[in-house]
């Protein structure tokens, strides 16, 4: 229910041939913190885009192989450990923040994020047209939101990781996740505290 489909780039545009060059560096083994820098010469709105886009597709992907073991039940409150608890609020059906189940939580974030990312006026993909003012603190939202799935799959399930398999995954993503934030200063610090 909270999977979705792969986000994906259009072939010969500049999204697409950011994202071939992110893939590559990625693959090739290099050094996490050196894969994340702006490549010279490229705009840092399309870096960013291509890379929420992308964090999307993985955690979302990280989210839905162990979402069977994050119920109602398992986990009432999205949370990640005792102390910190986070409620959903989206200014339309929830104006307020709001307590909900992690399960809850993870349906309204990746409904929320896919509306964002396929949205033309947020994260255009026709050559020529700019971004928004507030593109990088849409994205600061997005990834901060996001980086609340790694909590709470850490935290509660990372159990459920090892014995699929997946510790080695999870963690290469959270750490490119992680370097990329940082490199572009796009959370704000206290939110890292739980990790």
């Amino acid at each position: 229910k909270t999977f979705r489909p792969r986000k994906k780039f259009e072939p010969g545009t500049q999204r697409f041939e950011l994202y071939k060059k992110a893939q590559a560096s990625l693959k090739s083994g290099l050094d996490l913190k050196a894969v994340v820098q702006l490549p010279p010469g490229e705009s840092i709105n399309d870096w960013i885009a291509v890379h929420v886009v992308d964090f999307f597709n993985r955690i979302n992907l990280i989210y839905g192989t162990m979402s069977e073991y994050c119920t109602e039940r398992s986990c009432p409150i999205m949370s990640g450990g005792l102390k910190y608890e986070y409620r959903w609020q989206d200014d339309s059906k929830y104006k307020k923040p709001t307590k909900l189940s992690a399960p809850q939580y993870m349906c309204m974030l990746m409904d929320w994020i896919e509306m964002l990312i396929n949205n033309e006026d947020i994260f255009p993909t026709r050559i020529g047209v700019p971004f928004p003012k507030q593109f990088q603190q849409v994205c600061t939202k997005i990834l901060t939101r996001l980086f609340r799935v790694f909590v709470h799959v850490y935290i509660h399930h990372f159990d459920s990781i090892i014995n699929m398999g997946a510790e080695a995954h999870v963690n290469t993503c959270y750490k490119h996740f992680y370097y990329f934030i940082r490199e572009f200063s796009l959370i704000d610090h206290r939110e890292l505290e739980p990790l």
